[in-house]
């Protein structure tokens, strides 16, 4: 590849639709998940500061760490599952440098014109319509970028109180730091490095080869239909010694966001985007040739000359299957780990220093730390028992209330009624709440008979 700068051309298919579809679901839930309210809050809020992190109607803390592993995971294992179908469909789709490149050449043409218009005004010399052109397009990719960092930063920091706080200039140096720092990285992504990232940036491009089989779906050319290429007026069926079905008027290679030429066989460049299937398709319209000179295929049909309901079929392979079986399996655990979970908790601290101590009758007492969890986003009223293999009670309160998404230190009291035998002991706190009988935690700890 040149390290020449690539004019992209627009280009119109069904394959755009779907792309600019993408475009406005992925960006509605980025931009729109902050505004949206929630039991007062933000519905998706990662509270950083309170160490909470608030999904809607879950709430999760340090404690739930694994259920965000877990979710990392599954996305994983589905982008494997989709590579192995069709290849760099993500890339193409759904990938946020994707996204903004398109959002940002769509912005580029409206300001600069189309391909041509763009070179042309890039080889005239300075004047104030270019600086005019230029000026309109690189504000605009700024507010976009700006846009998007402060959009990051609103889901650690609620939307309403950022934009008071930039308002007011009163807005903290890390937030300031976030939204510049990701304004930029888009600004210059999307803006200037654009095919660089995925040629030479994304890691992704580097190692998605390895998931890929004979059968997984690509961008391909067929070459024994298109060649050999050359300019005609027009296609005629049953022609003697005619060219291929390529007429070389090389759209595909203008409406390639990466400056790959499909005609040269699959490169690590090529996302997949079909922007060149588009191009091709139309022309093949104009002239008169059947579509799918440049179509989604497998290596298998090209060579086999297998059939597109073939090529379906061959979906359900024994690599696929596998990606499917474990990645519903860990997708039936992780909603059972959900459905299941109990927003409380319950941690229980031995207070070291005043521990056994002992009381008149030969009974002996320990402190405990008790630090209960509500991770319900109601206020809960809580009951504390204690039991053990000997006799025990609880000496201090027994109900306490805790507010919503909130935690709570108290202290309990424990007393044993017989202090003779083994030490320490095993004992057992619960915790149930007033209103819910679903609420029920229960956590072990050691009581200590004799004074240490």
């Amino acid at each position: 590849m040149s390290g020449a700068k690539i004019y992209v051309r627009e280009v119109s298919g069904r394959y755009a639709r779907w792309r600019w579809a993408c475009v406005w679901i992925t960006q509605a839930v980025y931009y729109g998940l902050p505004w949206l309210r929630w039991n007062g809050r933000s519905a998706v809020l990662f509270d950083l500061a309170a160490r909470k992190f608030y999904v809607f109607g879950l709430v999760l803390w340090p404690q739930d760490f694994i259920y965000l592993a877990g979710l990392l995971i599954l996305c994983a294992g589905l982008l494997f599952l989709l590579s192995a179908i069709a290849g760099r469909v993500w890339c193409s789709f759904a990938c946020p440098h994707t996204v903004y490149a398109e959002i940002f050449m769509w912005i580029e043409r409206k300001a600069e014109g189309s391909r041509s218009a763009r070179i042309r005004l890039d080889r005239q010399p300075l004047s104030a319509e270019k600086l005019a052109r230029k000026g309109i397009k690189h504000l605009a990719w700024i507010a976009v970028a700006l846009w998007t960092g402060t959009t990051l930063v609103s889901y650690f920091v609620p939307i309403h109180t950022l934009l008071r706080d930039i308002a007011d200039f009163s807005l903290g140096s890390w937030q300031a730091f976030w939204i510049l720092f990701y304004g930029s990285l888009a600004y210059m992504n999307a803006g200037w490095l654009r095919e660089q990232v995925c040629q030479h940036m994304c890691a992704y491009a580097r190692f998605q080869s390895v998931m890929f089989d004979k059968d997984t779906l690509v961008i391909t050319y067929d070459a024994e239909r298109g060649e050999p290429r050359g300019v005609r007026r027009s296609w005629r069926r049953g022609a003697t010694n005619r060219l291929g079905d390529c007429i070389d008027c090389s759209l595909c290679l203008q409406v390639c966001p990466t400056g790959s030429d499909i005609r040269m066989g699959l490169a690590s460049e090529c996302i997949d985007c079909a922007s060149c299937i588009d191009a091709c398709d139309s022309v093949m319209d104009r002239i008169g040739a059947p579509r799918g000179l440049i179509r989604y295929s497998t290596q298998n049909a090209m060579q086999k000359g297998l059939s597109a309901r073939q090529v379906l079929r061959r979906i359900a392979r024994p690599r696929v299957l596998a990606y499917v079986g474990v990645l519903a399996l860990g997708l039936v655990l992780y909603i059972a780990a959900l459905v299941t979970r109990v927003p409380l908790r319950l941690d229980v601290i031995r207070d070291r220093i005043d521990a056994g101590r002992e009381f008149a009758g030969g009974k002996v007492e320990n402190v405990y730390r008790l630090q209960v969890m509500n991770m319900d986003e109601r206020p809960h009223a809580y009951r504390i028992t204690v039991a053990g293999e000997e006799a025990v009670e609880l000496v201090s309160a027994d109900i306490i209330d805790v507010d919503a998404a909130a935690s709570r230190m108290v202290a309990a009291r424990v007393r044993a009624l017989d202090a003779a035998g083994a030490s320490p002991r095993r004992i057992r706190f619960e915790l149930r709440a007033q209103d819910d009988e679903r609420l029920r935690v229960v956590e072990d700890a050691a009581f200590l008979a004799r004074s240490d």
